[in-house]
């Protein structure tokens, strides 16, 4: 079965050497490994403002902690993620607020967070779903209409590109995930990108129990209590190397989520994702729409290939039963999308079965 995610792991000769120097030299929590990763991801990225953490989960909650946000106030999200992005807002205290989706794209709808947005609304959490880049042009114009900072959980999108650059530079926030099966993996971790120094400087603190590290533990005086959320040295070692090999990596993502694009189109009871303007998809899941899905996911697995939509949308979930809403585009999107093998182990060879697979129809 050609599977829908696939851990990427460097091959051993370049990988267990170094790991292993970190592993026995007797620093293995965060230290030198884990500053350096991080100087790695800002060239990356394109921003100086970059922390790396233990989790994407980290990531989240240290930008909700930055913002303040607990019982009372309000963020406007989408149900169109996998879970720790609400359960995460959920943990602070506050409400989750859902905006419904462009039926297109899946992706959280501008104009339904314009009116999503009240007097309580502390911050809009957008996901870049798959590797697709939300409509940031007009997220944007919401953001300084209102003075309502935005999250982006780029979990999916480490490499997407808005403006001709990786995601990661336009927002108060954005975060990311280096589980297991993302297009950079770390084992696990994440990280969380910056426009504000000083709202780094208080991560900085928040993420190892409050302590500022620039000063001795001795004379520490802990103002607000933080938490364990720091990256090692072997996680970070593990992502050094990754990091090395991933534009290739990314490279074979991208190649295979256009050569869907081209090959796919016109494809009787296939319709295929729109793009936003100024936005580069990274195709962490290729995503389309598809007529009779179960119909569609069994003549896939009858073929050897795994298809699904992979994620349950989370506003079902009995942990947000105050914020149920009516959402007619997450209704609509959520009953016909799909995912397809798209990843560094689909060569030439493996894609082409994919397209003449659904080419014959189901």
């Amino acid at each position: 079965m050609i599977p829908l995610v696939k851990t990427n792991i460097a091959d051993r000769n370049q990988l267990m050497p170094v790991l292993e120097q970190v592993i026995y030299s007797g620093y293995v929590a965060a230290g030198e490994a884990s500053r350096k990763f991080e100087e790695e991801l800002r060239e990356y990225i394109g921003n100086p403002y970059v922390l790396a953490l233990n989790s994407g989960t980290a990531a989240l909650h240290i930008a909700l902690l930055i913002l303040d946000v607990g019982p009372g106030d309000e963020i406007i999200s989408t149900p169109m993620t996998a879970e720790p992005t609400n359960t995460t807002i959920a943990v602070t205290g506050a409400k989750v607020v859902w905006a419904d989706v462009d039926p297109e794209t899946g992706l959280a709808s501008p104009a339904s967070i314009r009116e999503k947005i009240t007097n309580k609304t502390k911050a809009i959490m957008l996901v870049h779903y798959a590797g697709m880049v939300c409509d940031m042009d007009e997220i944007n114009k919401i953001s300084e209409e209102f003075n309502i900072p935005v999250i982006e959980d780029a979990a999916h999108a480490f490499g997407s590109k808005y403006n001709g650059k990786i995601v990661g530079s336009n927002s108060r926030f954005t975060c990311y995930s280096f589980q297991a099966i993302k297009q950079l993996t770390t084992i696990d971790g994440g990280a969380i990108a910056f426009t504000n120094p000083d709202d780094m400087a208080e991560a900085k603190k928040l993420r190892w129990f409050g302590l500022d590290r620039g000063v001795s533990r001795l004379e520490n005086d802990i103002k607000r209590a933080g938490y364990k959320y720091e990256m090692n040295n072997v996680n970070a070692t593990i992502g050094s190397v990754q990091l090395k090999n991933y534009p290739d990596i990314l490279k074979r993502y991208i190649d295979n989520g256009m050569y869907f694009d081209r090959e796919l189109a016109g494809v009787k009871g296939v319709t295929l994702i729109p793009y936003y303007k100024n936005t580069e998809p990274s195709y962490w899941l290729y995503t389309m729409k598809v007529e009779r899905r179960n119909d569609f996911i069994k003549m896939m697995e009858e073929n050897g290939i795994m298809a699904s939509p992979l994620h349950h949308r989370t506003d079902t979930h009995s942990v947000f039963a105050e914020s149920k809403c009516d959402l007619p585009g997450m209704e609509e999107f959520y009953s016909s999308f799909v995912h397809i093998p798209c990843g560094w182990w689909v060569d030439d060879e493996t894609r082409a079965q994919i397209v003449k697979a659904i080419r014959k129809g189901w």
